[in-house]
């Protein structure tokens, strides 16, 4: 028995499903959690001693790769001084002014401690500020576990066959509106009915937890005309894109202004930390300045000020960084495609930047009903033999994959390999 299988049969004990998070779990492709030890550049090691190409990091965050040299050393030098303190702090100033220059649409930001947290206040401000209750999400976006977000979500719901969660009561997903992601015109439906309650509509501009799905042509525009249209606010949740396709994340990428923008790990170099942010009139109804309460000792915490100030600047600083990055990720994924091309398996790959997930499906993936019909169990013997063969990656049909700047042509040569092996040996 491996130590991480030990690790396992012990958490199991103490730990709902031996892990602290659904997406770590293993139950899906039929193995055991591997344990982590350690990370550092493009490669992450577990508790077993064994070495893997990481394209996990950490969810996202560690574009520059993980224990990046001036990221580290702005946490030791944080926590020298304290690791919490509840209280105002020079870090927090300097990231908010940070990122309010980085990204156009922000004029004032509230640091928070998690996607989750900035999702559910962004929510709470649009409906503060508009004084309407009705939210439109859409199916397979996944925004955080609060319980109005926790309808037709993505990630690791899709994964666990969980449509939605026990203990959320129903009146907490009345307002809750579902369209269908790609379709502008289940949207305008919606709004032909509520249009006049409907608060804000919330989007990943960029689906990535159904896997990764792109918006098509005309789709954000469309939602940014029918928010202007209605006097509702549009929110792009930017956990996972944000700083990933750009330095002014998929907002710039795209050049579609919202209104109102989240935020998560990825500004804290992978710590615990997230943000919400977005037009200055707006943000003002956020207490102590306005009627709009939400706060938290650890917001603003020094040591994930650091870290993400440290982050940021480095991408800020580093112009070439994105083009280099996507250059990678381009020979990745176009590589990935021409061999699930000359083997003539049945797949779709889609990639925008550096993030991208394979589906094992004759269909194009548009939406959350065409991810759904990808071939899970497939997905399983493909996830097995790239561990096995020393490639990390999300236990999930439906998670994306991350290249981190700590790659070269090594990781990516390596990792054709290993995909050609795993791709010949499963479609057999």
């Amino acid at each position: 028995m491996t130590k991480s299988e030990q690790l396992y049969e012990e958490a199991r004990n103490y730990i709902p499903g031996g892990v602290n998070s659904p997406v770590r779990a293993y139950g899906s492709v039929g193995l055991t959690p591997r344990f982590i030890a350690k990370a550092d550049g493009a490669y992450i090691t577990d508790v077993d001693g064994k070495e893997y190409i990481d394209f996990i990091g950490s969810w996202g965050p560690m574009i520059l790769g993980s224990n990046h040299k001036a990221v580290y050393e702005k946490v030791v030098e944080a926590c020298k001084n304290g690791l919490s303190f509840g209280a105002a702090t020079e870090y927090e100033v300097k990231m908010a002014k940070l990122i309010c220059e980085l990204v156009p649409s922000i004029e004032m930001i509230r640091m928070v401690n998690s996607g989750t947290e900035a999702v559910m206040s962004a929510i709470r401000v649009a409906r503060g500020f508009t004084g309407r209750n009705k939210i439109v999400k859409f199916e397979g976006c996944y925004h955080g576990h609060s319980d109005s977000m926790l309808v037709k979500a993505g990630s690791g719901v899709m994964t666990a066959g969980v449509p939605d969660s026990a203990g959320v009561p129903k009146g907490c997903a009345t307002d809750t509106l579902t369209a269908g992601y790609n379709d502008l015109a289940s949207v305008e439906e919606l709004f032909e009915q509520w249009g006049e309650d409907i608060a804000a509509i919330i989007i990943e501009p960029v689906a990535a937890n159904m896997g990764v799905v792109l918006p098509e042509k005309g789709f954000l525009e469309g939602l940014r005309k029918i928010c202007d249209e209605n006097q509702t606010l549009l929110i792009f949740d930017e956990v996972i894109t944000g700083f990933r396709l750009g330095i002014d994340g998929a907002q710039g990428y795209f050049g579609i202004k919202p209104d109102l923008t989240t935020f998560g790990k990825i500004i804290g170099g992978g710590m615990p930390v997230g943000a919400y942010g977005g037009r200055r009139d707006i943000m003002e109804m956020v207490a102590p300045l306005g009627t709009v309460y939400q706060a938290g000792t650890l917001s603003g915490n020094p040591v994930a000020m650091a870290a993400g100030y440290a982050q940021l600047t480095m991408l800020k600083d580093n112009s070439s960084f994105y083009e280099e990055l996507n250059k990678k990720a381009q020979k990745l994924f176009e590589g990935m495609k021409e061999i699930l091309k000359e083997k003539k398996v049945d797949a779709t790959l889609n990639y925008t930047g550096s993030l991208g997930c394979i589906f094992f499906t004759k269909e194009p993936v548009r939406d959350y009903t065409t991810a759904k019909t990808a071939d899970t169990k497939k997905f399983g013997e493909y996830f097995k033999h790239m561990l096995e063969n020393g490639i990390y990656i999300a236990p999930s049909q439906f998670e994306a994959m991350f290249v981190s700047g700590a790659m070269t042509d090594k990781e990516v040569e390596e990792t054709l390999r290993v995909f050609e092996q795993t791709i010949t040996k499963i479609s057999r």
